[in-house]
């Protein structure tokens, strides 16, 4: 996939010249285009795809329900809400916006495993994703509502929420970067942890965890992902569904063999994901967002229809 991303384009530079200019024969024009164009965007689909499929391994696990995901869940949607509304008050800047999309993940990760918590609604999938789609329904019109009161912040709002790696400068996959490695650490923390919470909180407590301060660990973890994937990427939803149903097709159920291969899973589903937007409507592009949700409608009505939703 990530040969595949810098080989094809929607734009004049073919998979043949692109090729040559990876092997450095290629053209001054082709070689501009592979490396200051087409590599960011692929290490930036890269590293957004791991954060969204690893957040959406965690918070299935934790709320033990295969439907929970950052985009279903509103989890996205803050983070997308603040962008906004950072966007509006003119705060642009590379560092602040990561800031405010993992602030805005925080708080809906933490109305998430509020919700969670309600008796009897964590064990119920398609209450707890009604809950969620409530919840992002809400964040949606309040963006729209900030849309039309400045035209200028709506023009960049609109290019932002509809997901995209196109154009995005390698500077932002800096600012990035240390929250990402901090998630990474966080997750080797809680996994084991996580794996014993599977068997429930009495196995976990006799085992020596604390289910309390691991769902906070793992709140934080999810929100520096979401954050993190948001900044890069915009809002894309079903990535966090997508990734860990593959990874689970491999696994089994052990959360540490699904979260081992969300990590090359997800720069995987993504990395595909944009090269189909490149060339589908080319020499136009579709967003990133459009695409994703393509992809995992289906598979979310495969989870329903399957009737193993119960099985985490």
């Amino acid at each position: 996939m990530v040969l595949a991303s810098l080989l094809y384009g929607a734009g004049p530079v073919s998979a043949a010249q692109a090729f040559s200019a990876l092997t450095g024969d290629g053209t001054s024009d082709a070689t501009f285009v592979v490396t200051e164009l087409r590599l960011p965007r692929t290490l930036i689909a890269m590293t957004t795809g791991l954060a969204l499929g690893l957040a959406g391994a965690l918070l299935q696990s934790m709320t033990r329900n295969p439907l929970a995901e950052p985009g279903l869940l509103g989890v996205s949607a803050g983070s997308g809400f603040a962008v906004a509304l950072a966007i509006l008050l003119g705060a642009t800047t590379t560092t602040l916006t990561t800031l405010v999309a993992q602030a805005g993940a925080l708080a809906g990760c933490a109305l998430v495993i509020a919700t969670t918590r309600v008796q009897g609604l964590g064990n119920d999938p398609v209450r707890l994703i009604l809950a969620g789609a409530t919840m992002t329904g809400l964040l949606l019109a309040l963006t729209s509502m900030m849309m039309l009161m400045d035209q200028r912040a709506a023009d960049e709002i609109r290019f932002w929420i509809t997901g995209s790696v196109a154009g995005k400068p390698l500077a932002i996959l800096k600012a990035t970067l240390p929250s990402i490695v901090l998630a990474l650490t966080l997750i080797v923390l809680v996994a084991r942890p996580l794996a014993a919470m599977a068997l429930g909180e009495k196995a976990a407590l006799g085992l020596g965890h604390h289910p309390g301060r691991i769902r906070f660990l793992i709140t934080i973890t999810v929100a520096l992902l979401v954050g993190s994937a948001t900044a890069l990427a915009g809002p894309l939803i079903f990535v966090g569904l997508v990734v860990p149903f593959i990874a689970r097709a491999f696994s089994g159920p052990d959360i540490r063999k699904t979260l081992w291969l969300c990590v090359p899973v997800g720069p995987a589903v993504v990395l595909g994901a944009d090269v189909i937007s490149r060339l589908v409507a080319a020499p136009a592009e579709m967003p990133l967002g459009v695409v994703t949700a393509l992809i995992g409608a289906p598979v979310l009505l495969t989870i329903v229809r399957s009737g193993r939703m119960p099985s985490l």
